[in-house]
């Protein structure tokens, strides 16, 4: 006996908002929107006890899905990871052409995630995944204006000037580019390397752009997304985003745009692995050049939001700060509920801590207060005449060694060698005169005047004149 089927609910059914049923399949985690229409048409999925046998049907959290006779799993909260993606990998579920892809080399126990975008098999650097099919959506279109930033190594040689073009767009073969950030950074060898910035984001776009301009591309390192950014993350790593952070950095019009849920529970948690130490030895890392290091990429702009704080002139974010990965060793805000006062540690990974706008803003008053107490102690030392920093010298008195050093102190000088005394009278010379050898009798003479010499004129006198021997 087989069950009623259910037909696609109409305008007047629709007092209630509701979602895709294809939509809430892939929300859930179960498969893709493509996977669950097939699953719908070969009849795996029941509606309130009805068997579906279309996709086009709306759905609320009053209806009861089952899929193979389990019922759906609950809506998991919004999710987002940063992953730095490397060479030689397909932005795709499953590749005809047999190629490694993205997903097959994710952690084990991720959850299942989307991507946000695409990156081409030779492109590497960051891209977004997330479990939530309606944020990737929102993040990819290119009115919601969030700023892709590319480091590019190019063969061949280009001007500033000729970049500069790009700001107004450019048409290729029929294809309209829209405005294109680019400045070039250096020239190395045939190479030229660029920093390239869009919002769009279309299929190749950076390199049919700089092929258009004589270029070829050979490098392609994404850097940022909008207010997330690369920064050192190691390459395969992947880093989840806090929920605070993601909806500091989405605001309300994003979010409700999105349909992101910040409310519901975690069922799926992930845990990096931990990074394994170094073992002193420093490893090459190929041509200088070829990587970037400490680069900041600035963030983007988003609709309805106020301005980033990530640094770039006319790139907004729907959020209040960037979330780039602070710097090694960053001092981080305590916990406001217990008290404690920021430790200034290093985090694991070598990465500050994520602060939200009103933590940031907390610490930095708080630096500020601190330099403007030095400043007041130093002011006050300055008033009562004495030089402030200048410690006082304690210890026994020092004295110089040798007047012909500056530098070398002892509180014991050296003894030195008395020359006063008269050295020893040589032993009697003889020499040969004509009698033979004969007793030298003007030895006395000749040791008194080099004795002479040596001491100089003597007190109140005068030398011989012209300096000589009398």
């Amino acid at each position: 006996m087989s069950m009623p089927v259910v037909a696609a609910r109409g305008a007047d059914d629709t007092a209630e908002r509701g979602e895709r049923i294809a939509k809430v399949m892939a929300r859930a985690g179960l498969c893709s929107r493509r996977d669950a229409e097939s699953w719908i048409e070969s009849g795996r999925v029941e509606l309130n006890g009805q068997v579906l046998t279309t996709p086009a049907i709306t759905v609320t959290g009053k209806d009861k899905v089952v899929v193979d006779g389990n019922p759906l799993p609950t809506r998991e909260r919004t999710r987002l990871w940063l992953y730095h993606k490397p060479r030689g990998l397909v932005t795709t579920n499953k590749d005809p052409e047999g190629r490694p892809t993205v997903f097959a080399r994710l952690p084990k126990d991720l959850p299942r995630v989307l991507t946000v975008g695409r990156l081409d098999i030779n492109t590497e650097g960051l891209l977004l995944l997330t479990n939530d099919g309606g944020l990737a959506r929102v993040l990819e279109l290119p009115s919601t204006g969030w700023l892709r930033r590319y480091r590019v190594r190019a063969f061949g040689r280009i001007t500033q000037a000729d970049l500069d073009s790009l700001k107004d767009g450019i048409a290729i073969e029929g294809v309209l580019y829209g405005a294109i950030e680019a400045t070039l950074d250096k020239e190395q060898g045939g190479n030229s390397w660029m920093t390239v910035g869009l919002r769009e984001g279309k299929n190749r776009e950076v390199k049919r752009v700089l092929e258009h301009l004589g270029l070829t591309v050979n490098r392609l390192i994404r850097l940022s997304y909008g207010p997330f950014q690369l920064m050192d993350m190691p390459e395969g790593e992947v880093r989840e985003i806090r929920g605070r952070v993601l909806r500091d950095q989405l605001g309300e019009t994003l979010a409700e745009e999105a349909g992101a849920d910040f409310e519901a529970p975690l069922f799926n948690l992930f845990t990096p692995e931990p990074e394994k130490k170094s073992s002193g030895v420093r490893q090459k890392s190929g041509r200088s050049g070829d990587r970037p290091s400490g680069e900041r990429a600035p963030g983007g702009r988003a609709t309805g939001g106020r301005r980033s704080e990530a640094g770039e002139a006319g790139t907004r974010s729907a959020g209040t700060r960037s979330a780039g990965t602070r710097s090694a060793g960053a001092r981080t805000p305590g916990d406001r509920s217990t008290g404690q006062k920021p430790s200034g540690e290093r985090r694991e990974g070598g990465q500050g801590k994520w602060m939200t706008a009103r933590e940031g803003k907390s610490e930095t008053d708080r630096h500020k207060a601190s330099k403007s107490k030095r400043a007041d102690s130093a002011r006050a030392e300055r008033d009562k005449g004495g030089k402030p920093g200048k410690r006082k010298p304690s210890g026994p008195k020092l004295e110089k060694v040798s007047p012909r050093s500056q530098f070398r102190m002892t509180s014991a000088p050296r003894p030195r060698k008395d020359t006063s005394q008269d050295r020893p009278s040589p032993p009697t010379r003889r020499i040969w005169g004509d009698e033979g050898l004969v007793e030298d009798k003007r030895q006395q003479t000749r040791s008194d005047i080099d004795k002479r010499d040596r001491n100089g004129p003597p007190k109140g006198g005068k030398g011989p004149r012209g300096g000589g021997r009398s």
